[in-house]
């Protein structure tokens, strides 16, 4: 098995549940957790199960009819470790509830245990009356029991949707987020500087598949190099499959998605690049993927609203492979990776400059030596990019009524912020909607700063907010 990486508070998080499940009338103990496809919330889930070492079971489920559901379950079932499962061996459930009745007769009556149901989804796709049989059977049988049930998916919204008002399992789970494995992880487990640390995030996403194949104390090409070449690595199949069970390769959304990897950040540029699909359908493609969350929305921060919009790849490892990797598959399988990484060389300084700046605003949101009153971090820019600035701070967003800071990003190998930078950033302050000659300046620089008048932010400073 892989090394496992990180993920110490998650692992925490788990224990804490497991120890209330012998607490209060009703022990019972049931989790929702979410987290985009690839970030490792099932790595987590076995490892959990690992260290504790306790009667199990764990079901994945394949979006297949729902006879062939309750096969799967009632064979893994059998072989479970828990201390009941010989009563899977002679009857053959037809519906959840029997399934799940089943299954309430397996578990250890006086001891704890665990339950994993992964890509539920899938289930309530195949099964919509999955919700309702699950909450009965939780409130009769799995509340019981000292059983901590663990649901776990990828589809966010519908994930966010199960424990709503008018759902059936509402408030019956707590939701728990498994999130990408932040720059610290990423530094720490990976033996890098910060800065390195950064280049490695930017790439990986935050990913432990990809992470796990990174060598330790290896710069941003050590790894390149190698993973380019193998079509098999984390890096190359890892997009394609956080992709597949989302979009169809021939759905219109993909080819959206395309586009704003690609960077195409306004609405009108994302027409442009998709023109032979429909105004109609790009629109609706693009709803698709803010309801999956596949997409962000970012509109400049200042204290006059906007109607200025841009788009982004949520996922930092997507962001990457999009347009480096997607796009140079045939390349790859026919043994030709020098000319994707000559690629990625040439297009890396500018490509980076883009990317890195949503993991900075993340780094500055956590960090405690901002102004006071900063309540939110975000961007400016107009239809002219006159002024386009880097980093707003403010009071509240979208709106604000203060603006409590401004900065500027530059992420280059071996150029300072200088005195070129800090004027160009005065000028824009001149500019800025709800910022005056005493809003603080900030310079956030990958090889320090030159010049007075800016407060600098180093990245061993930005990496320690992720401890």
């Amino acid at each position: 098995m892989e090394p496992f990486i990180g993920r110490t508070r998650e692992l925490s998080v788990l224990r804490r549940a497991l120890d209330k499940t012998g607490r209060g009338g009703r022990p019972g103990r049931a989790l929702l957790v979410r987290g985009r496809r690839r970030v490792g919330k099932s790595r987590l889930a076995e490892e959990f199960i690992r260290q504790v070492g306790l009667p199990h079971l764990y079901y994945t489920a394949t979006g297949q009819t729902l006879t062939s559901e309750l096969r799967t379950f009632t064979e893994e079932a059998r072989v479970s470790s828990l201390p009941g499962a010989a009563v899977f061996a002679s009857e053959q459930p037809s519906s959840w509830h029997d399934a799940l009745t089943l299954l309430a007769r397996a578990l250890p009556q006086d001891s704890p245990s665990i339950v994993v149901i992964d890509e539920l989804p899938y289930l309530i796709k195949v099964d919509p009356s999955f919700e309702g049989v699950l909450q009965k059977l939780f409130d009769k049988e799995f509340s019981r029991r000292r059983v901590l049930l663990l649901l776990i998916g990828s589809d966010l919204s519908m994930m966010e949707a199960i424990n709503t008002y008018d759902r059936p399992f509402y408030q019956r789970a707590a939701d728990f987020v498994i999130n990408p494995l932040t720059p610290y992880d990423v530094g720490h487990a990976l033996g890098l500087s910060p800065a390195e640390a950064f280049d490695a995030h930017l790439v990986s996403g935050g990913l432990p598949m990809v992470c796990e194949e990174w060598p330790e104390g290896g710069s941003l090409w050590d790894y390149l190099e190698k993973a380019v070449e193998d079509p098999l690595s984390a890096l190359i199949v890892s997009g394609e499959r956080a992709l597949g069970p989302e979009l169809p390769p021939e759905a219109m959304a993909r080819q959206v998605l395309g586009a704003i990897g690609s960077g195409q950040r306004t609405h009108a540029n994302i027409a442009t690049a998709t023109a032979d699909i429909s105004r109609a359908s790009m629109n609706r493609a693009l709803q698709l993927l803010l309801e999956k969350r596949m997409i962000t929305v970012e509109r400049p921060l200042s204290t006059r609203p906007s109607r200025e919009t841009r788009y982004h790849v949520t996922d930092s490892h997507l962001r990457f492979w999009i347009p480096f990797i997607s796009t140079r598959l045939a390349d790859i399988e026919r043994g030709r990776s020098d000319k994707v990484l000559e690629r990625i060389r040439q297009n890396w300084p500018s490509w980076r400059g883009m990317a890195v700046e949503s993991l900075i605003r993340e780094g500055l949101r956590r960090m405690d030596e901002l102004p006071d009153g900063t309540g939110a971090i975000g961007g400016y820019w107009t239809r002219t990019n006159d002024p386009e600035i880097d980093l707003v701070g403010a009071d509240r967003e979208p709106i604000a009524k203060k603006i409590t800071m401004l900065g500027s990003i530059k992420w280059l190998e071996n150029r300072p912020f200088d005195h070129h930078d800090l004027s160009e950033l005065i000028v824009h302050r001149s500019k800025m909607p709800g910022a005056d000659a005493s809003t603080p300046l900030y310079a956030v620089s990958r090889s320090g700063c030159s010049v007075q008048g800016v407060k600098h932010i180093t990245p061993e400073e930005l990496l320690e907010a992720w401890r």
